[in-house]
């Protein structure tokens, strides 16, 4: 299942802001720069909520959610586009050339899917600041096309309807969030499913090629960029770094390939589990080399049993990215191929011989140093379709599935785990997002399924996970679901009512909350904790992930082990047409609880 594509230019009503200034020419770029400052860009950043500019420094302790917010596309002409961009009436798999069947109007453009199922267009990426009771104080666009003086200098944006990107992840020290994107123009079509420019798949469909980028900003508005060329034929979507022996490391999760089975080894190294070093210089200037996979999980040498003919990459398709106590975790929830539950890099060796188990005492995360012996020969034990010596798979087979979650195989499990956070060595949430039944099935508006299926979910939501001492393993607590109305449709001003008919089944386009995506907690002093978090939908639209969405929270017993029966989920920033709520983090320069 394809979690990304794209976004176009809807209507927004921004406020322009003069903030940024010499962005087009340096890595780093300053959010609060003055206006008319030299090299400055002319209007700066957009308010798309309306609510006042974003000023540094960043209040410690506010939260930092990132949207988008689609932008009309009128390159793209119903009857007349050819889809995907670039291709030849001689491509047959995955995507053969098919033609527009809508215009580029949100949200209609997204019925394109059916002819183009890598379809998405970029956006400007927007990140709000608010105070943790909700009020917006302000909002920044990150650098992008749009703005003047950006154009082939430094850009980033996101695929709009590309629902898993755009976490946001504050670091283990607390100085930066970090988070991944394109460099890209705004409104170009099919990004998060071309390739890197240094790891060419020629059997993928989307012959375009565009580096992943990885930002970190700090609390004084300064953003730097670093390119990267894993995730070639998919999405980046999560990065959080780390101090590791005195130097930073940045840990990514995301996807790869988007052609045929075998996939080429540079595809297969560049999936999963990464490790990019931030760089220090432009964009322009950025040389990246090969991608450098730090873990991978091994279905068949861990779990044998399970092991079924997947491709390569596609085991170890990543969302969610965590550091609890010097040790990373993962998370895996889409796709048919592996196991979707979550892991931990096991950087000791000893921790799970037979596919699940525990964090060894003393363990370290992963370093540049660490991993880099690991080359095109060292052959896994993987026994995956054509793999070879010089094409093996996925290496190092270093991953572990946290024991106490659930082994078995993707295409059998009803459980889509997202993000994931801490709240201390013993407790731990995990975001599911749902089913999407819409996605998957012939249901329509009148049959069983849809909302229905999303409403029966038992394990959709947010759960709670704790560690058992006596039996050494985690266990499923509870699963928060009051006030997310699971299934309920909701209307949304200026979005469509009634069936969608340019699809091939009359589905309605209403969204319902289907679960929940990215997160981030704090402990409170009453011994509660609250949780924001991002909802994931179903739908009858073109494309579920261009649906939108809200922004959440729940505060719940730290030490409850049994559901308390007065929780209840409340909306922190309610559902806009044209706009979709991806990350949530606390402000760079909030204190870190956890990590190292």
């Amino acid at each position: 299942m394809l979690e990304h594509r794209a976004r176009r230019r809807g209507a927004r009503n921004l406020v322009a802001v003069s903030l940024i200034a010499g962005l087009a020419v340096v890595a780093g770029t300053s959010l609060a720069s003055a206006a008319g400052s030299p090299g400055g860009r002319q209007g700066g950043p957009r308010d798309h909520r309306n609510g006042p500019s974003f000023t540094a420094p960043l209040t410690p302790g506010d939260l930092l959610v990132s949207t988008s917010t689609y932008v009309n596309d009128p390159t793209i002409v119903a009857g007349t586009t050819q889809l995907p961009p670039g291709c030849s009436t001689a491509t047959v798999a995955p995507d053969p050339c098919g033609t527009a069947v809508a215009n580029g109007t949100y949200p209609y453009v997204f019925n394109n899917d059916q002819v183009d199922t890598s379809f998405g267009v970029t956006s400007p990426i927007v990140l709000d600041e608010l105070t943790t009771n909700g009020r917006v104080v302000g909002s920044i666009e990150v650098p992008n096309s749009t703005e003047a003086g950006t154009v082939g200098k430094t850009q980033m944006v996101t695929s709009f309807s590309s629902k898993s990107e755009l976490a946001l992840n504050l670091s283990a020290t607390g100085k930066y969030v970090t988070f991944m994107g394109y460099d890209s123009a705004v409104d170009t079509a099919d990004v998060s499913n071309a390739n890197t420019p240094g790891d060419i798949d020629p059997t993928s469909a989307d012959p375009g090629t565009y580096y992943r980028v990885v930002a970190e900003l700090d609390h004084n508005g300064k953003i730097s960029y670093t390119l990267t060329n894993a995730y070639t034929g998919d999405n980046g979507r999560a990065a959080i770094a780390a101090k590791v022996n005195g130097q930073t490391e940045i840990f990514t999760a995301g996807n790869a390939g988007n052609g045929a089975n075998p996939e080429p080894f540079q595809v297969v190294t560049g999936a999963g589990a990464q490790l990019v070093e931030p760089s220090s210089q432009p964009e322009a200037t950025q040389k990246p080399g090969q991608p450098t996979p730090i873990g991978s999980f091994s279905v068949y040498k861990q779990l044998p049993s399970e092991y079924t003919n997947d491709k390569a990459a596609k085991d170890n398709n990543y969302r969610g990215i965590a550091i609890e106590n010097t040790v990373l975790y993962y998370t895996k929830g889409s796709g048919s191929n592996g196991v979707d539950t979550v892991y931990f890099v096991d950087t000791s060796g000893k921790a799970c011989p037979t596919g699940s188990g525990l964090p060894q005492p003393g363990a370290s995360l992963p370093t540049s140093t660490t991993v880099r012996y690991y080359t095109p020969t060292a052959a896994p034990s993987i026994v995956k379709k054509s793999t070879t010596t010089a094409n093996p798979g996925l290496v190092p087979e270093n991953m572990c599935i946290l024991k106490g979650f659930p082994t078995t195989l993707a295409n059998t499990t009803k459980w889509f785990p997202f993000g994931l956070w801490f709240a201390n060595p013993d407790t731990l949430y995990v975001a599911d997002e749902g089913n999407g039944t819409a996605e998957n099935t012939t249901a329509t508006a009148t049959t069983n399924g849809l909302y229905q299926n999303a409403a029966a979910q038992k394990t959709a939501g947010l759960q709670k996970w704790v560690f058992t001492k006596g039996a050494q393993t985690w266990k499923l607590a509870y699963t928060l679901q009051n006030g997310l109305t699971l299934g309920t449709p909701y209307t949304v001003a200026g979005y469509p009512t009634g069936l969608n008919t340019g699809t091939k089944l009359d589905r309605p386009w209403a969204p319902a909350t289907d679960g929940l995506r990215n997160l981030t907690g704090k402990i409170n002093p009453n011994g509660t904790v609250t949780i924001w978090a991002a909802t994931s939908t179903v739908s009858g639209s073109g494309d579920q992930g261009a649906d939108p969405n809200q922004l959440v929270s729940v505060t719940d017993q730290l030490d409850a082990t049994t559901l308390p029966a007065d929780e209840k989920f409340q909306t922190v920033l309610a559902p806009k047409s044209g706009v979709v709520v991806r990350g949530v983090s606390f402000t760079p320069g909030t204190e870190s609880t956890h990590g190292t």
